[in-house]
């Protein structure tokens, strides 16, 4: 597994709004991250979010994808992944963060002939509205033009605020608000499996149609700096800890929104090596 980013990576991400890093994943991790997916879907059934309270329905949306939410809160091993040190150093690299946390895991499943997701834009879905906001996509089978890989406008996440329609039936409502997003070409992005995009939460995204008989599976991450503050829309956060929070107040539960990235404490545990090392070294008479 990849942990640190290149310089032309970071410059790619913050010029574009995306990057996408192929073989992000060896294919006994994305073997390994699979399984443990498919099992914690299986364990939610047609429930979306663990620990919550909101079922699949049959309407236009969940024919876009199967999703299911907070999957590390039901398996070790989506956890280790998703919520651990590297996926959070890279994601905070990227987005030049130096403390990041994670909002939620979630599992974007494109079933046999799924409807197209439509453009749009993931922080007007989120408590908090930051521009250095950051989500993962990791491929956990090839996604293709066929099966619904994603596409990117480029340079969109600094044309944009913090509106947006969420995912509509018509292919195109984010241009009805922001028209100017029309004319940028969009890029494409398939991927083997294992491979990873990262985005900026105000990309422009979406995906095509599942055109074939098979499942077009991914696991994402969404993560925030640490500092964010609440925007009074309470998302998928706990209803007992939400209810405790006012706008303007700073998110920083602990286990609900659990530390991923924390550069400073990297910095200072490298010091204390190296300066053990330096000790243990030093000649003795």
């Amino acid at each position: 597994m990849r942990s640190t980013p290149t310089p032309a990576e970071i410059a790619t991400y913050r010029r574009d709004g995306f990057v996408v890093i192929a073989d992000f994943l060896t294919p006994a991790e994305t073997c390994e991250l699979a399984a443990a997916t498919a099992e914690a879907v299986a364990r939610l059934g047609a429930s979306k979010l663990a620990g919550g309270d909101w079922q699949e329905g049959d309407g236009y949306y969940d024919q876009v994808f199967l999703q299911r939410i907070n999957l590390w809160k039901l398996s070790e091993t989506v956890k280790r992944y998703m919520l651990g040190p590297q996926f959070g150093r890279f994601a905070a690299e990227l987005a030049g963060v130096e403390r990041l946390r994670c909002y939620h895991d979630q599992t974007l499943q494109k079933q046999p002939w799924a409807n197209p997701t439509a453009w749009h834009l993931d922080d007007p879905y989120w408590p908090f509205s930051t521009r250095d906001a950051i989500s993962t996509w990791v491929a956990l089978d090839d996604a293709t033009y066929e099966n619904g890989c994603l596409y990117f406008l480029p340079g969109s996440h600094r044309m944009v605020d913090f509106r947006g329609p969420g995912i509509d039936v018509n292919m195109a409502a984010l241009f009805a608000m922001y028209p100017e997003l029309a004319s940028i070409e969009p890029v494409a992005a398939p991927m083997r499996a294992g491979s990873a995009s990262f985005h900026n939460g105000l990309t422009a995204h979406g995906a095509g149609a599942n055109m074939t008989p098979r499942w077009r599976r991914a696991m994402t991450a969404a993560y925030f700096p640490d500092g964010a503050t609440y925007n009074g829309q309470a998302g998928i956060l706990p209803p007992a800890y939400a209810a405790t929070l006012s706008p303007g107040d700073v998110l920083e539960h602990a286990s609900e929104l659990p530390i991923v990235h924390d550069a400073a404490s990297i910095r200072e545990t490298a010091a204390t090596r190296g300066a053990a090392f330096a000790q243990s070294e030093t000649p003795r008479a």
